[in-house]
This record gives structure tokens, C-alpha cells and sequence, in this order.
């Protein structure tokens, strides 16, 4: 498709306004590192919720969920539950609080407050190091495997490059140019940059989803999608199996479900499920989500931010997911048809839009698909390079250099990073094997010992490093080995493996420092197995009282899911015009927000 140039003029305009913006806000970011990793922790929770929920808001992942919502109808909405996109409905809960209350910069630097600065708190600390190095260069790849798909859709010149013996394709170069841009403003800026500018392209965001929504609603009408998907795709429950036959319609989706492995689909739910709950409760992975925790004011702003995230992105994000399924699976479905077993259902999404947006919108609409990409993009090349330069350079070689060393070797990192992440993404098949590794395989490997860090008094450094160190072997090795196994699948073997390495690593090994432990306890405040610990905290300090919330904890995650998944299913019940549905999730909705005013934000504490 050749765009016109209106439309070119405003995605160049965009482009040239968010790089404006990181260089204008660039000398606040440059005072120390508190300031360049952190803003300073003096932005304003809503407003770091917002930035959260455009860095989550990536066109990756979104083509992603316009695949699934095409193959499986509204039983794709529980499959975003591998992530588990409702850890942050635990963040919400308790989770985020509990981080906050360290003061850290980093996860490496919390983990100090849990486990101290002995040597088994030094590995733990290296360890998470290593793990947040690998999963940000694993992200990195993940989206520059989708925004290169997508540029190739829309911009009309052929950029293949011949580089010695190898030929670097179109649809990498775009990537690398998108890349290059983003990495720029984001490098200069800091996480001052990166929310200034997510704040500028959620709004983008929130204007194009609306436009595809409306789009679609006037568009499509309830008896032209019924004509073209098979009984059961508006269904939002489940039985035993999926009993979706797309055999009548178009046969290659019925091939492609058999080959995720989900037409037993209350096996892969319960899966989900058991998954979903122990990575939870270990907490966010060491990225751009932990980081805006760690920015906020207070504990009590970092639950509310994780909440408000929550309730800004699910609406409007799976608003433009619905617009573009039904567009497809109406107007495109012969075409798809006639692709046979060559159909790449990571292109539905570039399919409809460039067919179904007039000249102009079409311009709005890119700047809104590249601001999902830049906004999550640039949050994890602003997260990375923490870890890096505050908790192995700083930490171990050269405390004493100045704030402008610090963050002049950032700019240096986030780089390196950044390349290496490109060279990983060149080699990724599809945009669905690199979701199931992440959510499945590379966070097995992080569940066992980020569960136990909080809920066991006798689990150490040590349990923590082992833990780590043989679960992030597992995700990576068992794919390479295994590469016909379920990601899914794999998740239970790879959450063994790390399990064994925590509790052997533990009590093999001395407990840690008790001062160290009674000085967590008190101050986090986590529920769990801390008996010991709770007894020398009341001996010394009598009025001291343990938390004995995880009763309420989990009545409100379970309430906060129900919350999420009303909002999630909302905007697809809208854009289907299945009103009954969408008053019955409305419903849920309003319960829910009442229940959780009462139950959890009016008790929130910061301690």
C-alpha cells in the first residue's frame, strides 16, 4: 500500500514531535541517576499510570491479540491469561506496595533489603542482574519481530540492503530505523523523556482506537459476522474442549488451532490458572513495570498507580482489537481463505488498516500503532541499563564517580542493549513463538525463588541465586532441546527445576542475617510463613503487628480479575453489538469498582 502524503506529513510530524520533546526534558533527566532511572520519584502516580499503561499498550502484542481474538472469538480473552495479564491486579492488591516500601532503584537493589549484602545476597543480587539483562534483550526482540511486520504494510519503499554476504530485508530495515529513533530520544531523555512522550502517544493511542472502533461498529453489521465465524465464537465460556470448527469457513484456522495445542481448552485454562497465580505472587520481572513502582511517591501511590493502569488501557486498547478482528473476518475472510495453509494471522491486523482507513485518519492511525511500539520500546530501554551501570558498575567497580559518568555510561548500555536485542529479533520466527517463550518458558525460570523471596522466612541468597540460576538454565536450554514442547506446557518442568534449585540452595546453606530478616519483615510487612521472624520483631518491639491480610489479599484479587476481565470483554462486546452481553459485563463492572473502593482502596496503607 503507498501512503499518501498527508498521511506521510503526519506520521514525520509525530516522529519529529516526540524527538523534540525527549531533548527538551532532557536536562531534568540528567541530574543524577535517581533522576534518569526515576524521575526523581516526584511524578505524579496518575501520571506514571498512564506512561504504564502505554508502555504495555505495544503493537507487538496487539497484533498478537487481534490473531487470537480472529481464531478463537471471545475464548481468546482468556488467553492474554498466560501472561497473566492480571499480575497487576496483584501489584494493585499488595504487590506493589510491598516493592515500594524498600526505596530501591532497581529489583537487583531491593533484593538487598530482603537478603542483605553478604555473599548470598550479593549472588542473589548478581543473579537477578543476569535475568534482567536476558528478559530485557528477550522483549527488545520481541518488538522489533512485529514493528518491522507491520512498517512494511504501510510505507511504499523497498529498503532491502545487501551487507557483505548477508541481505538485511525491508522489513528489518524499517524496524532498525524505528528502532534507531526511538532508542535516540529515549537514551537523551531518561524516564523523564520516556513519560513525557508515552503521556503524548497514549492520547494518540486512545484517538486511533476510538476512530477503528467507531469504524467498525458503522461498518459491520451483526448479521454479516455471524455469516463468517462458526457457532460458538461469541461464546465467552468453555467447556471440556474448544468445539470451535472453522472447517466450513476457513479450514486453515481449524489447522492452526490444532497446532497451538488449545482445543482442549479446559486443560490449557487450569494450566493458565496455576500459572497465573504463582507468577503473581513472585512479582513483576525486572523491567520498565517494576520501575514505575519503584518511581512513585509512596506505597500507597504505587497501588494506586498499578490500579489506574488497569483501568485506562484494557478499554480502549481491546476497542481497536475488536474493530480490527470484525473488520477482517468480513471483508477479508475470502482472501484469507484463498491463502490456504500460507496465511500469517500476525498480519490481520496491517490487513485491515490499510484497506479500511480513509487518507488522513490513515496517517493518525500509524502514529497511534508506532506511538504502542515507540512507548513500550523506549520503557525497556530506560529500565535495562539500571541494572547494569547502578548495580554492577556503581555497586562493585567505581562507587565514587560522578552522576555524569553514571549517566553517560546509561547512554552506552542502552545501546549495547538495544543491538543486541536487534540481532536476537532478526532470528525470531513469529511474534507467537516469542510471546509463548516469555510468558511461559522465561518466567518458569523466575516464579520458584520470586514466590518463596516473599512468603518464607528460611529461604536465603543463596536459594534465591540457585533458584534463579537453574530456572533461567531450564527456559533457555528446554526450548533449545525440546522445540516441539508446548511453551505452555513446559512451564510446570521449568517451575520443578527451579523449585529443587531454591529449597536445596536454602537449606543447604546457613539461614541469613537475622537483622537483615527481622528489618524486611518489619518494614515490608509480607504475609507468610515469618513466624520466627514475627516473634523476635514483637519481642523488640511489642505494639508491632503482623499482616494478616491475605484473606482480604485474595478476596480482592479475585474480585480485581473479575474487574479486569469485565473491562477486557467490554469493548468486544460493543464493537459485536451483543448488548445483553455488554450490560451483564457493564454490571460486573460497576460491582466490582464499588467492591474494591470499600475493600481495598479505601484501606490502602502506606506503613
Amino acid at each position: 500500500m503507498n501512503l499518501q502524503p498527508l498521511d506521510i506529513g503526519i506520521v514525520i510530524g509525530y516522529l519529529v514531535l516526540t524527538l523534540l520533546i525527549g531533548f527538551l526534558v532532557s536536562n531534568r533527566a540528567s541530574k543524577n541517576l535517581d533522576s534518569y532511572f526515576l524521575g526523581g520519584r516526584r511524578i505524579p502516580w496518575y501520571i506514571l499510570g498512564i506512561s504504564n499503561a502505554s508502555g504495555m499498550f505495544d503493537i507487538t502484542g496487539t497484533m498478537w491479540f487481534v490473531s487470537i481474538l480472529f481464531i478463537y472469538g471471545l475464548k481468546g480473552a482468556w488467553l492474554p491469561w498466560m501472561w497473566p495479564i492480571w499480575n497487576q491486579i496483584f501489584l494493585m492488591v499488595f504487590m506493589a506496595s510491598w516493592l515500594r516500601r524498600s526505596n530501591a532503584m532497581t529489583g537487583a537493589e531491593w533484593l538487598k533489603t530482603r537478603f542483605g549484602e553478604e555473599r548470598g545476597g550479593r549472588l542473589s543480587h548478581i543473579i537477578v542482574v543476569i535475568f534482567a539483562i536476558i528478559s530485557v534483550i528477550g522483549f527488545i526482540a520481541y518488538t522489533f519481530s512485529g514493528i518491522g511486520k507491520f512498517a512494511t504494510s504501510f510505507f511504499p519503499w523497498d529498503l532491502t540492503m545487501e551487507i557483505g554476504p548477508r541481505i538485511i530485508s525491508s522489513e528489518n530495515m524499517y524496524a532498525l530505523l524505528i528502532i534507531g529513533f526511538t532508542t535516540l530520544y529515549t537514551i537523551k531523555g531518561g524516564m523523564y523523556s520516556v513519560v513525557a512522550t508515552e503521556i503524548m502517544q497514549y492520547l494518540v493511542m486512545i484517538i486511533s482506537c476510538i476512530l477503528v472502533g467507531v469504524i467498525a461498529i458503522n461498518l459491520v453489521t451483526p448479521e454479516q459476522l455471524n455469516a463468517v465465524i462458526p457457532a460458538g465464537w461469541k461464546d465467552l465460556f468453555f467447556g471440556w474442549k474448544l468445539n470451535l470448527d472453522w472447517s466450513n469457513l476457513i479450514p486453515s484456522v481449524k489447522s492452526k488451532i490444532s497446532a497451538d495445542g488449545y482445543e482442549y481448552f479446559s486443560i490449557l485454562f487450569m494450566i493458565m490458572v496455576f500459572k497465573g497465580i504463582l507468577t503473581s505472587i513472585a512479582g513483576p520481572v525486572p523491567s520498565y513495570d517494576l520501575q514505575r513502582i519503584l518511581s512513585t511517591k509512596s506505597p500507597r501511590d504505587a497501588a494506586r498507580m498499578t490500579g489506574f493502569t488497569s483501568l485506562v488501557l484494557f478499554f480502549p486498547r481491546f476497542l481497536m482489537v475488536a474493530g480490527i478482528t470484525v473488520l477482517v473476518l468480513v471483508y477479508f475472510s475470502p482472501k484469507l481463505n484463498s491463502m490456504g495453509s500460507a496465511i500469517d494471522f500476525e498480519m490481520i491486523l496491517p490487513y485491515a488498516v490499510s484497506n479500511f482507513i480513509p487518507t488522513g485518519l490513515l496517517g493518525l492511525l500509524l502514529v497511534g500503532l508506532i506511538a504502542a511500539f515507540m512507548s513500550t520500546f523506549s520503557a525497556y530501554v530506560n529500565a535495562g541499563p539500571a541494572y547494569i551501570v547502578n548495580d554492577i558498575y556503581k555497586k562493585f567497580i567505581n562507587p565514587d564517580a560522578s552522576s555524569q559518568k553514571y549517566i553517560h555510561l546509561s547512554y552506552w548500555v542502552s545501546f549495547i542493549l538495544v543491538i543486541i536485542g536487534v540481532i536476537f529479533g532478526m532470528f525470531i520466527s513469529s511474534i507467537d513463538s516469542a510471546t509463548k517463550w516469555i510468558v511461559s518458558s522465561l518466567y518458569g525460570g523466575y516464579t520458584a525463588a520470586n514466590v518463596l523471596k516473599w512468603i518464607w522466612w528460611r529461604f536465603n541468597g543463596y536459594g534465591y541465586f540457585w533458584g534463579m540460576l537453574t530456572g533461567l538454565a531450564a527456559s533457555l536450554f528446554i526450548p533449545l532441546f525440546f522445540p516441539e514442547a508446548s511453551a505452555l506446557n513446559t512451564f510446570p518442568v521449568i517451575l520443578l527445576i527451579s523449585s529443587v534449585g531454591s529449597i536445596a540452595g536454602s537449606l543447604l546453606t546457613e539461614p541469613d542475617n537475622e537483622e537483615v530478616l527481622k528489618k524486611f519483615y518489619s518494614s515490608v510487612r509480607p504475609w507468610g510463613f515469618w513466624e520466627p521472624i514475627y516473634r523476635k520483631v514483637k519481642a523488640e518491639n511489642p505494639l508491632f503487628k503482623k499482616n494478616g491480610d491475605f484473606g482480604r489479599d485474595m478476596m480482592n484479587s479475585v474480585v480485581g480479575i473479575a474487574w479486569q476481565m469485565s473491562m477486557l470483554v467490554m469493548p468486544i462486546y460493543l464493537v459485536i453489538r451483543e448488548y445483553m452481553s455488554l450490560s451483564v459485563a457493564f454490571a460486573v463492572f460497576m460491582v466490582t469498582t464499588i467492591f474494591l473502593k470499600y475493600y481495598w482502596y479505601d484501606r490502602l496503607e502506606d506503613w
